[in-house]
Protein backbone atom coordinates (compact mmCIF):
# COMPACT_ATOMS: atom_id res chain seq x y z
CA UNK A 1 0.00 0.00 0.00
CA UNK A 2 2.96 2.76 0.57
CA UNK A 3 4.65 1.45 -2.04
CA UNK A 4 1.55 1.97 -4.15
CA UNK A 5 0.79 5.98 -2.97
CA UNK A 6 4.48 6.93 -3.39
CA UNK A 7 4.48 5.37 -7.14
CA UNK A 8 1.34 7.37 -7.55
CA UNK A 9 2.59 10.91 -6.13
CA UNK A 10 5.98 10.09 -8.14
CA UNK A 11 3.06 9.40 -11.41
CA UNK A 12 1.50 13.14 -10.31
CA UNK A 13 4.59 15.01 -10.47
CA UNK A 14 4.35 15.29 -14.26
CA UNK A 15 1.15 15.63 -14.36
CA UNK A 16 1.42 18.90 -12.32
CA UNK A 17 3.97 20.34 -14.21
CA UNK A 18 1.80 19.59 -17.50
CA UNK A 19 -0.81 21.61 -15.64
CA UNK A 20 0.81 24.35 -14.66
CA UNK A 21 2.81 25.18 -18.24
CA UNK A 22 -0.84 24.84 -19.21
CA UNK A 23 -1.97 27.77 -17.28
CA UNK A 24 0.87 29.77 -18.07
CA UNK A 25 0.44 29.60 -21.57
CA UNK A 26 -3.11 30.53 -21.32
CA UNK A 27 -2.58 32.99 -19.02
CA UNK A 28 0.05 34.96 -20.91
CA UNK A 29 -1.63 34.35 -24.41
CA UNK A 30 -4.13 36.65 -23.62
CA UNK A 31 -2.19 39.11 -20.64
CA UNK A 32 0.81 40.42 -20.80
CA UNK A 33 2.81 41.76 -17.74
CA UNK A 34 2.77 45.30 -19.26
CA UNK A 35 -1.10 44.66 -19.15
CA UNK A 36 -1.29 43.05 -15.92
CA UNK A 37 0.64 46.31 -14.09
CA UNK A 38 -1.68 48.49 -15.32
CA UNK A 39 -4.85 46.75 -14.24
CA UNK A 40 -3.02 46.80 -11.11
CA UNK A 41 -1.43 49.98 -10.73
CA UNK A 42 -5.13 51.68 -11.66
CA UNK A 43 -3.36 55.34 -11.64
CA UNK A 44 -4.74 57.25 -14.38
CA UNK A 45 -1.19 58.54 -15.41
CA UNK A 46 0.97 55.75 -15.97
CA UNK A 47 4.22 55.69 -16.85
CA UNK A 48 6.89 53.04 -18.32
CA UNK A 49 8.53 53.24 -15.22
CA UNK A 50 6.21 52.56 -12.92
CA UNK A 51 5.28 49.65 -15.47
CA UNK A 52 9.06 48.29 -15.25
CA UNK A 53 9.26 48.62 -11.11
CA UNK A 54 5.89 46.71 -10.65
CA UNK A 55 7.30 44.18 -13.11
CA UNK A 56 10.61 43.98 -11.14
CA UNK A 57 8.73 44.12 -7.88
CA UNK A 58 6.50 41.03 -8.59
CA UNK A 59 9.16 39.09 -10.53
CA UNK A 60 7.32 39.80 -14.08
CA UNK A 61 10.22 40.80 -15.74
CA UNK A 62 12.19 37.26 -16.42
CA UNK A 63 11.75 35.63 -19.85
CA UNK A 64 8.35 33.06 -19.32
CA UNK A 65 10.32 30.03 -20.70
CA UNK A 66 13.71 30.23 -21.60
CA UNK A 67 16.08 33.12 -20.75
CA UNK A 68 18.40 33.84 -23.17
CA UNK A 69 20.65 35.56 -21.57
CA UNK A 70 21.26 32.93 -19.35
CA UNK A 71 24.00 30.26 -19.79
CA UNK A 72 23.86 26.76 -18.70
CA UNK A 73 20.85 25.48 -16.99
CA UNK A 74 20.21 28.66 -16.25
CA UNK A 75 18.23 29.27 -19.37
CA UNK A 76 15.34 26.95 -18.04
CA UNK A 77 15.39 27.62 -14.34
CA UNK A 78 15.80 31.15 -14.14
CA UNK A 79 12.53 32.20 -15.88
CA UNK A 80 9.12 32.59 -14.53
CA UNK A 81 7.81 29.24 -14.92
CA UNK A 82 10.42 27.62 -13.20
CA UNK A 83 10.38 29.80 -10.20
CA UNK A 84 7.28 29.70 -9.89
CA UNK A 85 6.31 26.12 -10.17
CA UNK A 86 9.17 25.61 -7.55
CA UNK A 87 6.91 28.08 -5.14
CA UNK A 88 3.97 25.78 -5.94
CA UNK A 89 5.57 22.95 -5.29
CA UNK A 90 6.47 23.78 -1.80
CA UNK A 91 2.77 25.14 -1.29
CA UNK A 92 4.20 28.74 -0.90
CA UNK A 93 1.99 30.95 -2.53
CA UNK A 94 3.21 33.78 -1.86
CA UNK A 95 1.41 37.00 -2.26
CA UNK A 96 -1.43 38.13 -5.06
CA UNK A 97 -0.67 40.94 -7.72
CA UNK A 98 -2.60 42.94 -5.35
CA UNK A 99 -0.25 42.12 -2.49
CA UNK A 100 -2.99 40.05 -0.07
CA UNK A 101 -1.20 36.58 1.54
CA UNK A 102 -2.79 33.92 -0.75
CA UNK A 103 -2.29 31.12 1.90
CA UNK A 104 -4.16 33.19 4.50
CA UNK A 105 -7.04 34.08 1.76
CA UNK A 106 -7.29 30.24 1.18
CA UNK A 107 -7.47 29.34 4.65
CA UNK A 108 -10.16 32.09 5.12
CA UNK A 109 -12.32 31.69 2.40
CA UNK A 110 -12.48 27.34 2.15
CA UNK A 111 -15.04 27.39 4.93
CA UNK A 112 -17.59 29.55 3.70
CA UNK A 113 -16.85 27.16 -0.02
CA UNK A 114 -17.29 24.05 2.62
CA UNK A 115 -20.42 25.16 4.19
CA UNK A 116 -21.71 25.32 0.75
CA UNK A 117 -20.28 22.77 -1.28
CA UNK A 118 -20.38 19.65 1.63
CA UNK A 119 -24.45 19.50 2.97
CA UNK A 120 -24.95 20.22 -1.10
CA UNK A 121 -22.75 16.99 -1.74
CA UNK A 122 -24.31 14.58 1.43
CA UNK A 123 -28.30 15.64 0.72
CA UNK A 124 -27.65 15.32 -3.14
CA UNK A 125 -25.44 11.63 -2.95
CA UNK A 126 -28.56 10.56 -0.42
CA UNK A 127 -31.26 12.14 -2.28
CA UNK A 128 -30.10 10.59 -5.60
CA UNK A 129 -29.39 7.37 -4.25
CA UNK A 130 -32.65 6.68 -2.58
CA UNK A 131 -34.75 8.00 -5.65
CA UNK A 132 -32.71 5.82 -8.10
CA UNK A 133 -33.03 2.78 -6.15
CA UNK A 134 -36.98 3.12 -5.92
CA UNK A 135 -36.74 3.13 -9.29
CA UNK A 136 -35.09 0.34 -9.73
CA UNK A 137 -37.69 -1.70 -7.73
CA UNK A 138 -40.52 -0.44 -9.69
CA UNK A 139 -38.33 -0.23 -13.04
CA UNK A 140 -40.72 -0.23 -16.09
CA UNK A 141 -43.55 0.85 -14.04
CA UNK A 142 -45.45 4.43 -14.68
CA UNK A 143 -43.16 6.00 -11.50
CA UNK A 144 -39.72 5.05 -13.44
CA UNK A 145 -40.59 5.87 -16.87
CA UNK A 146 -42.09 9.83 -15.43
CA UNK A 147 -39.67 10.06 -13.24
CA UNK A 148 -36.88 9.60 -15.98
CA UNK A 149 -38.76 12.33 -18.02
CA UNK A 150 -38.63 14.56 -15.11
CA UNK A 151 -34.80 13.69 -14.57
CA UNK A 152 -34.38 14.72 -18.28
CA UNK A 153 -36.45 17.91 -17.75
CA UNK A 154 -34.44 18.81 -15.08
CA UNK A 155 -31.04 18.07 -17.05
CA UNK A 156 -32.16 20.09 -19.76
CA UNK A 157 -32.41 23.35 -17.74
CA UNK A 158 -29.12 26.10 -17.08
CA UNK A 159 -28.47 25.86 -13.64
CA UNK A 160 -28.50 30.17 -14.46
CA UNK A 161 -32.28 29.39 -14.31
CA UNK A 162 -32.34 27.79 -11.22
CA UNK A 163 -30.24 29.96 -9.28
CA UNK A 164 -32.00 32.96 -10.86
CA UNK A 165 -35.60 31.29 -10.02
CA UNK A 166 -34.86 30.55 -6.53
CA UNK A 167 -33.36 33.67 -6.02
CA UNK A 168 -36.79 35.97 -7.22
CA UNK A 169 -39.14 33.24 -5.96
CA UNK A 170 -37.49 32.67 -2.21
CA UNK A 171 -35.93 36.16 -1.68
CA UNK A 172 -38.09 38.66 -3.46
CA UNK A 173 -41.25 37.44 -3.07
CA UNK A 174 -41.33 35.33 -0.57
CA UNK A 175 -38.79 36.94 1.79
CA UNK A 176 -37.33 33.46 2.94
CA UNK A 177 -33.66 34.27 2.77
CA UNK A 178 -31.52 36.72 2.07
CA UNK A 179 -30.89 36.80 -1.34
CA UNK A 180 -26.85 37.40 -1.03
CA UNK A 181 -24.19 37.44 1.30
CA UNK A 182 -22.77 35.74 4.75
CA UNK A 183 -22.36 35.67 8.14
CA UNK A 184 -20.00 33.68 10.31
CA UNK A 185 -21.11 31.29 12.72
CA UNK A 186 -24.84 29.92 12.51
CA UNK A 187 -25.77 33.12 11.29
CA UNK A 188 -24.75 31.73 7.97
CA UNK A 189 -27.52 28.90 7.58
CA UNK A 190 -30.13 31.60 6.37
CA UNK A 191 -27.66 32.80 3.79
CA UNK A 192 -26.22 28.96 2.43
CA UNK A 193 -29.90 26.97 3.03
CA UNK A 194 -30.82 28.77 -0.53
CA UNK A 195 -28.08 27.38 -2.07
CA UNK A 196 -28.21 24.37 -1.00
CA UNK A 197 -31.23 23.23 -1.91
CA UNK A 198 -30.90 24.47 -5.94
CA UNK A 199 -27.38 22.58 -5.63
CA UNK A 200 -29.14 19.47 -4.80
CA UNK A 201 -31.92 20.35 -7.45
CA UNK A 202 -29.89 21.15 -10.17
CA UNK A 203 -27.74 17.96 -10.12
CA UNK A 204 -31.10 15.64 -8.85
CA UNK A 205 -31.65 14.57 -13.11
CA UNK A 206 -28.29 13.68 -13.83
CA UNK A 207 -27.32 12.16 -10.25
CA UNK A 208 -30.36 9.70 -10.41
CA UNK A 209 -30.22 9.11 -14.14
CA UNK A 210 -26.56 7.93 -13.70
CA UNK A 211 -27.33 5.36 -9.87
CA UNK A 212 -30.16 3.99 -11.46
CA UNK A 213 -28.38 2.76 -14.64
CA UNK A 214 -25.56 1.99 -12.37
CA UNK A 215 -27.89 -0.31 -10.20
CA UNK A 216 -29.86 -1.91 -13.33
CA UNK A 217 -26.20 -3.11 -15.06
CA UNK A 218 -26.21 -4.43 -11.52
CA UNK A 219 -29.56 -6.50 -11.42
CA UNK A 220 -29.35 -8.62 -14.20
CA UNK A 221 -26.41 -10.04 -12.83
CA UNK A 222 -26.26 -13.75 -12.15
CA UNK A 223 -25.64 -13.13 -8.67
CA UNK A 224 -29.12 -11.63 -8.70
CA UNK A 225 -30.88 -14.27 -10.40
CA UNK A 226 -29.21 -16.71 -7.73
CA UNK A 227 -30.21 -14.85 -4.72
CA UNK A 228 -33.72 -14.62 -6.29
CA UNK A 229 -33.78 -18.16 -7.13
CA UNK A 230 -33.00 -19.20 -3.52
CA UNK A 231 -36.36 -17.06 -2.21
CA UNK A 232 -34.16 -14.05 -1.54
CA UNK A 233 -36.91 -10.80 -1.65
CA UNK A 234 -36.31 -7.90 -3.71
CA UNK A 235 -35.73 -5.51 -1.33
CA UNK A 236 -32.96 -7.60 -0.07
CA UNK A 237 -31.91 -8.44 -2.79
CA UNK A 238 -31.82 -4.57 -3.55
CA UNK A 239 -29.79 -3.36 -0.40
CA UNK A 240 -27.83 -6.49 0.22
CA UNK A 241 -26.26 -7.21 -3.30
CA UNK A 242 -27.41 -4.12 -6.05
CA UNK A 243 -26.55 -1.93 -3.86
CA UNK A 244 -23.35 -3.08 -2.51
CA UNK A 245 -21.86 -4.46 -5.54
CA UNK A 246 -22.57 -1.07 -7.06
CA UNK A 247 -20.51 1.01 -4.91
CA UNK A 248 -17.13 0.54 -6.73
CA UNK A 249 -18.28 2.79 -9.75
CA UNK A 250 -20.47 5.14 -7.04
CA UNK A 251 -17.28 5.77 -5.40
CA UNK A 252 -15.30 6.65 -8.62
CA UNK A 253 -17.59 9.36 -8.98
CA UNK A 254 -17.99 10.63 -5.45
CA UNK A 255 -14.49 10.59 -4.19
CA UNK A 256 -13.27 12.70 -7.17
CA UNK A 257 -15.67 15.21 -5.94
CA UNK A 258 -13.49 16.12 -3.09
CA UNK A 259 -11.74 19.10 -4.80
CA UNK A 260 -15.01 20.60 -5.55
CA UNK A 261 -15.84 20.60 -1.75
CA UNK A 262 -12.45 22.81 -1.18
CA UNK A 263 -12.32 25.16 -4.30
CA UNK A 264 -16.03 25.87 -4.11
CA UNK A 265 -18.96 26.61 -6.70
CA UNK A 266 -17.24 29.65 -9.01
CA UNK A 267 -21.20 30.54 -10.37
CA UNK A 268 -23.27 29.91 -6.77
CA UNK A 269 -20.50 31.43 -4.97
CA UNK A 270 -20.68 34.74 -7.61
CA UNK A 271 -24.92 34.65 -7.75
CA UNK A 272 -24.67 34.37 -3.74
CA UNK A 273 -21.88 36.49 -2.61
CA UNK A 274 -20.32 33.98 -1.07
CA UNK A 275 -16.66 34.62 0.17
CA UNK A 276 -15.55 31.71 -0.74
CA UNK A 277 -12.66 29.92 -2.83
CA UNK A 278 -15.21 29.81 -5.97
CA UNK A 279 -15.69 33.72 -6.05
CA UNK A 280 -11.90 34.16 -5.49
CA UNK A 281 -10.85 32.41 -8.03
CA UNK A 282 -13.56 34.49 -10.20
CA UNK A 283 -12.77 37.61 -9.04
CA UNK A 284 -8.30 37.20 -9.34
CA UNK A 285 -9.55 36.12 -13.11
CA UNK A 286 -11.24 39.30 -13.40
CA UNK A 287 -8.75 41.36 -11.95
CA UNK A 288 -6.01 39.57 -13.93
CA UNK A 289 -4.44 38.70 -10.57
CA UNK A 290 -2.21 35.67 -11.77
CA UNK A 291 -0.61 35.10 -8.89
CA UNK A 292 -4.61 33.99 -7.24
CA UNK A 293 -4.85 31.64 -10.45
CA UNK A 294 -1.71 29.89 -10.74
CA UNK A 295 -1.88 28.57 -7.10
CA UNK A 296 -6.27 27.77 -7.47
CA UNK A 297 -5.31 25.61 -10.30
CA UNK A 298 -2.34 23.93 -8.63
CA UNK A 299 -4.52 23.41 -5.68
CA UNK A 300 -7.27 21.73 -7.37
CA UNK A 301 -5.01 19.78 -9.67
CA UNK A 302 -3.65 18.42 -6.17
CA UNK A 303 -6.78 17.76 -4.71
CA UNK A 304 -8.16 16.14 -7.56
CA UNK A 305 -4.90 13.79 -7.97
CA UNK A 306 -5.55 13.37 -4.14
CA UNK A 307 -8.89 12.09 -5.13
CA UNK A 308 -7.81 9.65 -7.98
CA UNK A 309 -6.11 7.55 -5.07
CA UNK A 310 -8.64 7.88 -2.23
CA UNK A 311 -10.81 5.95 -4.99
CA UNK A 312 -8.31 3.42 -5.35
CA UNK A 313 -7.88 2.80 -1.71
CA UNK A 314 -11.38 2.82 -1.22
CA UNK A 315 -12.00 0.10 -3.74
CA UNK A 316 -9.34 -2.64 -1.51
CA UNK A 317 -12.12 -1.82 1.42
CA UNK A 318 -15.13 -2.82 -1.18
CA UNK A 319 -14.12 -5.21 -3.36
CA UNK A 320 -11.48 -7.56 -2.26
CA UNK A 321 -10.20 -9.10 -5.67
CA UNK A 322 -8.90 -5.89 -6.25
CA UNK A 323 -5.26 -5.32 -4.64
CA UNK A 324 -2.87 -2.65 -4.45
Amino acid sequence: MFVYIIRRVLYAIPILIGVNLITFMLFFMVNSPDDMARAQLGAKQITPAMICSWKVEKGYDKPLFINHHAKGMAMVTDTLFVQESLKLFRFDFGFSDANRDIGSDIKERMWPSLAIALPTFLIALITNISLALLLVLFRGSVLDTGMMVIAVMIMSISGLFYIIAGQVIFSKIWHWVPISGYEEGWSSIKFIILPVMIGVFAGMGAGVRWYRSIFLEQINQDYVRTARAKGVSEIKVLFRHVFRNGMLPILTGVVVIIPSLFMGSLVMESFFGIPGLGSYTIDAINAQDFAIVKAMVFLGSVLYIVGLILTDISYTLFDPRVKL
